[in-house]
């Protein structure tokens, strides 16, 4: 039995154009010509095993209109499914019609899977990027992959933003894991824990891990995240020096923490500022050394971080600002550090939280394009269709991204699409940066550095040690900084977000939601 599916409405399809539609459970690709007609075929491309012929270039070849895959450039007839280059092989075709502004098409109803054979999925990566999309996938398609997850760390996956507490000694070690070994058990996924891919055969679809073991995979999900930006000074490799971005980093600091003395951290971004709190709360001397002019330069303007630092060092820690690192002292293991301008710090402990940087190694060795991050396409799919690519490690539209959300976000579109719904696309992320550091609330976004057109709209409360300000570009909120007080944070990030008109609030803007609405009311 067939029925007549509404897809979408006819001018959501540009002419010449495709769109991928969800449609008794099968991916099915919907075509507009310039001449108004309409076409499906099946999605899949046999050649690519990939779902990607919605995103083909359509056109007319001997005599018939085609589209050609995007990997392998097949072309496709739109009215037989015939393959031109090897007409042995086709895609199906579903009969379609445009009526009263809406596309219409024709599809049976799905087959249930023959038992057994479920293709395979490989996570690469057992962070909290790649284990949000297996929980998102475990929702929308229960059952659909065997599963099989390789992860550098010898355990299960853990809340990596808890970090900070744990070394400042406010949440336990067994507060911070999410899932343990028995949930991977529970859903049938294969982990193997302290187990890194170091090779991806992209030809064999296979991936080889440190241990040896070799899995094959239909589809591939990288997930590997990001490494410690390199500091290139002599000294580096010396014991005691160690960077601060996961587990083991922090148990080895709270292993130097025990024995007291001096620590010093390069780098005053939140990371850097983390590491140096929580050691300071196990009673060690900490100073911050930043090349910058002022913290966390990243996601505050120099006023709140002015006051930022104030707060630091009222609480003990000592920044020096402006100050480069040239060298780690030894001999045999840390013992401070030099500054470029000839002083030494003495410290038993160095952290080195100079920025990240996305891991793409496993990504360029396999042959995937890569700039800052693994390219991704708004299907979060690599240069090969069969592998996607999520969180730290991606670069997508030239972002690459550092913070939860974006990556949540990713991780859902995503599993859309390894779901086999391809009815989502990421278009990037606009996030607010929340933290709380070292107890002081703070928020950003947007992009508030200001320049030509722009205009500051600025509140200060010292008693409170309160501070805002938001940029305005014409009638638009363009980017914000909060210091102190960050309840509204959110509404401040939704207007940037819908690029709201905010002229009816005048200045009362920085005063917050409700009384900027209610005397705009």
């Amino acid at each position: 039995m067939s029925l007549w599916v509404e897809v979408c409405k006819l001018e959501d399809i540009l002419p010449d154009t495709g769109v991928a539609a969800l449609l008794a459970g099968r991916q099915i690709a919907v075509f507009r010509l310039g001449d108004g007609s309409v076409h499906a075929i099946g999605n899949h491309d046999p050649f690519s095993r990939a779902n990607v012929l919605s995103r083909g270039i359509v056109g007319e070849l001997r005599g018939e209109p085609v589209v050609a895959s995007p990997v392998y450039k097949q072309h496709f007839s739109l009215v037989t499914g015939k393959c031109l280059e090897d007409p042995a092989v086709a895609v199906p075709v579903y009969p379609a019609r445009a009526e009263s502004g809406a596309v219409w098409v024709q599809a049976p109803q799905a087959q249930a899977r023959a038992a057994g054979g479920r293709p395979r999925l490989v996570v690469v990566g057992n962070g909290m990027a790649g284990v949000r999309v297996l929980e998102t996938l475990l929702e929308l398609a229960p059952g659909r992959y065997e599963i099989t997850v390789f992860g550098a760390e010898p355990h299960g996956n853990y809340n990596r933003i808890l970090l900070s507490r744990l070394l400042a000694g406010e949440v336990a070690r067994e507060e911070i894991f999410t899932h343990a070994p028995d949930w991977y058990e529970r859903h049938g996924i294969t982990l193997h824990a302290g187990d890194p891919v170091l090779r991806i055969d992209r030809a064999r679809r296979t991936v080889t891990s440190r241990s040896g073991r070799e899995a094959r995979y239909d589809r591939l999900l990288l997930a590997t995240g990001s490494r410690p930006a390199p500091l290139p000074v002599p000294g580096r490799e010396l014991p005691g020096v160690v960077s601060f971005r996961d587990l083991g980093d922090v148990e080895a600091m709270l292993e130097a923490s025990r024995s007291g003395g001096a620590a010093v951290v390069v780098g005053g971004g939140l990371l850097g500022l983390e590491a140096a709190h929580g050691l300071a709360k196990r009673g060690m001397e900490v100073t911050v050394v930043h090349l910058m002019e002022h913290l966390m330069e990243r996601s505050l303007d120099a006023a709140a971080a002015g006051l930022l630092q104030r707060h630091l060092e009222a609480g003990g820690l000592k920044v020096l600002l402006g100050a480069r690192t040239v060298e780690i002292l030894g001999p045999g293991r840390a013992r401070g550090v030099r500054l470029a301008d000839g002083r030494a710090l003495p410290a038993s402990l160095v952290v080195i939280a100079a920025g990240i940087v996305p891991d793409v190694g496993l990504a360029q060795a396999a042959g995937l394009p890569c700039e800052r991050g693994v390219l991704v396409s708004d299907t979060l799919q690599t240069f090969d269709p069969c592998i996607y690519a999520v969180g730290e490690c991606v670069q997508h539209r030239n972002a690459t991204y550092g913070i939860v959300a974006p990556l949540f976000e990713q991780a859902r579109v995503c599993a859309n699409h390894l779901a086999g719904r391809g009815d989502l696309a990421y278009r990037g992320s606009v996030a607010g940066t929340r933290l709380k550091v070292t107890g002081v609330d703070v928020f950003s976004a947007g992009d508030w550095t200001g320049g030509a057109g722009a205009r500051d709209i600025l509140y200060r409360d010292p008693g409170r040690a309160v501070y805002k300000r938001l940029v305005v570009r014409g009638d638009r909120l363009r980017g914000v900084v909060l210091y102190g007080d960050t309840a509204d944070g959110e509404w401040y990030l939704e207007l940037i977000r819908r690029r709201a008109e905010v002229g009816r609030y005048g200045e009362r803007l920085v005063f917050g939601r409700r009384f900027a609405e209610a005397l705009a009311a």
